[in-house]
């Protein structure tokens, strides 16, 4: 197949990334409202923590399957999908933006637009792109993950009935500043977490295909992989790009909500500058809620995670080869 024309290439990166974004981030709200009430909640979710800190209270979320039936007994279904406009919104540029920048800097280092070639790359030039791409999405999409958090975190009553509510006052309380609150531990956790996403993507897929050239005994011509085999990849790329940085993401979480006012049975709320920077933030949370305060929420992040990276990768691949071949 000739290769398209960089015009051409640039759209298509950019509607298969956008589509494959909002895809898998509807599909897996439920996860992501589970995990963020569990980052935001201050109060220790371990026995351990509790029976030494014991200035805090049990925590309202203790458990995945607790949390779940009090937010569809609470909120209803709807509950679960709470801060999915803005998240899409963050989602479709963040995604677009990410798989265009990576296919440029991949173009850029294979020296050829055709995907197939990029596959050869070797894992640090995967590594590398993957982590400037994610960080060039990052910061064009950022004040829409700030306001998905704010609105998933903050249960019922509301204290924002919508996104334009929750985005007036936060510029009147902390200015267009406050819009990108956390920015900093996003970054610095982005770059290993893209970074080891893509690369590992890249490393499983092309495991993927020596395992396929093996048990043809070399007789493949095409090297695409069948979805079910992409999803194994990006399972396990989002598995394990999620365990090392969730600290990071915790870290995040708090500085989004700081200062938001909700319902005194969801617990202590983070108090405005609560934190001096992300460091601060990170010795209070382990000095306060011990080493499982750092990690709230992994359960449903990996759970998130997998499939959210496998949704992510599958519909972006199957997405650019469709626009692909109308285009070219």
């Amino acid at each position: 197949m000739e290769e398209p024309g960089h015009l051409k290439r640039a759209l298509i990166d950019t509607t298969a990334g956008a589509i494959s974004g909002g895809i898998s981030r509807t599909v897996t709200s439920p996860l992501d409202v589970i995990k963020i009430r569990f980052q935001v909640q201050i109060e220790p979710t371990t026995s351990w923590a509790l029976l030494h800190k014991d200035a805090y209270r049990q925590s309202k979320y203790t458990g995945m399957l607790q949390a779940t039936k009090d937010i569809f007994r609470e909120e209803g279904l709807r509950g679960f999908w709470r801060g999915n406009v803005p998240a899409l919104l963050m989602y479709m540029p963040y995604t677009a933006i990410q798989f265009t920048v990576l296919h440029k800097i991949k173009t850029f280092a294979a020296g050829s637009s055709r995907t197939e070639d990029h596959i050869h790359l070797s894992p640090y030039l995967s590594y590398l792109s993957g982590a400037l791409a994610a960080c060039a999405a990052t910061v064009g999409s950022y004040p829409f993950d700030l306001l998905r958090t704010i609105l998933a975190s903050q249960g019922e009553p509301k204290v924002y009935p919508n996104m334009r509510s929750a985005l007036v006052d936060i510029i009147k309380t902390r200015g267009f500043r406050g819009l990108y609150a956390g920015l900093s531990p996003t970054l610095v956790a982005i770059i290993p977490y893209a970074g080891l996403q893509f690369g590992t993507y890249d490393t499983f897929k092309r495991w993927a295909m020596d395992w396929n050239r093996f048990r043809s005994g070399g007789s493949v011509a095409d090297e695409s992989l069948p979805s079910f085999q992409l999803s194994i990849c990006g399972f396990a790329a989002g598995t394990c790009a999620k365990a090392v940085c969730h600290p990071l993401d915790v870290v995040k979480k708090r500085f989004q909500v700081e200062g938001l006012a909700r319902h005194p049975r969801y617990g202590a709320r983070v108090e405005h500058r609560a934190y001096k920077n992300m460091y601060d933030a990170l010795c209070r949370i382990l000095q306060n809620e011990g080493w499982a305060g750092l990690y709230k929420g992994i359960v449903p992040s990996i759970v998130k995670a997998a499939p959210t990276s496998a949704v992510t990768f599958v519909a972006y691949e199957f997405t650019s080869d469709w626009l692909e071949s109308i285009l070219t």
